[in-house]
């Protein structure tokens, strides 16, 4: 069986990327080929390289201004990759639609709470003021809008009294990581109705 190769980026500790590599095993449809920042201190390339995972850093601070720069530079490892799916998981740059439009159908993002709720940031303090009772996270196919897109996946948790921005962060990464990977898998084999977790 020939897998499809998925190429994720990060800027952080990547516990979204974790989750979604460690899921990549056995009759998984699709295998990780990269792993790719825009901070070179990133804590999830170490993660990724200790897996056996090709890394790569295109720092976004020399291209200060200029998102197409650094879009033409971003671009290159994928292509090298030969990535069929990106995965953003915790990449904290705004991408424009010439770099998405590259990966239309095929890049998936998980942003913390219920889309079309609170795009954007501070996403569990955003829940809390407004009183909500549900929260939750998203994986939603990347369009050029930003946390838009088709929903792909959705899990919901009851907001509890006494929840802080904290706590709420800390229950919702719980489930993005079970989100994640049931939502690549069931895409990876071409299938786009919504998991919907719990």
């Amino acid at each position: 069986m020939s897998h499809k190769r998925v190429a994720i980026l990060i800027s952080g500790g990547g516990s979204n990327m974790v989750s979604l590599v460690d899921s990549m095993i056995g009759d998984h449809p699709v295998r990780p080929c990269l792993v790719i920042s825009n901070d070179a201190e990133a804590g999830g390339l170490k993660k990724a390289a200790a897996r056996g995972i090709a890394t790569a850093v295109v720092d976004h601070l020399p291209f200060a201004g200029d998102r197409a720069a650094f879009e033409a530079e971003l671009v290159k490892p994928l292509l090298a990759a030969e990535a069929d799916i990106v995965c953003l998981a915790g990449f904290m740059r705004v991408l424009t639609v010439g770099f998405v439009s590259q990966f239309q159908g095929r890049m998936l993002n998980i942003h913390p709470s219920l889309l079309p709720k609170y795009k954007g940031l501070n996403t569990h303090a955003r829940a809390l003021e407004a009183g909500d009772t549900e929260h939750g996270c998203t994986v939603h196919e990347v369009t050029a809008a930003l946390d838009d897109g088709p929903i792909l996946g959705q899990a919901r948790i009851p907001v509890v009294p006494g929840d802080t921005p904290d706590t709420l962060a800390a229950r919702v990464l719980e489930w993005e990581h079970k989100l994640y990977p049931a939502v690549l898998r069931r895409f990876a084999a071409g299938d786009r109705r919504p998991v919907l977790l719990p």
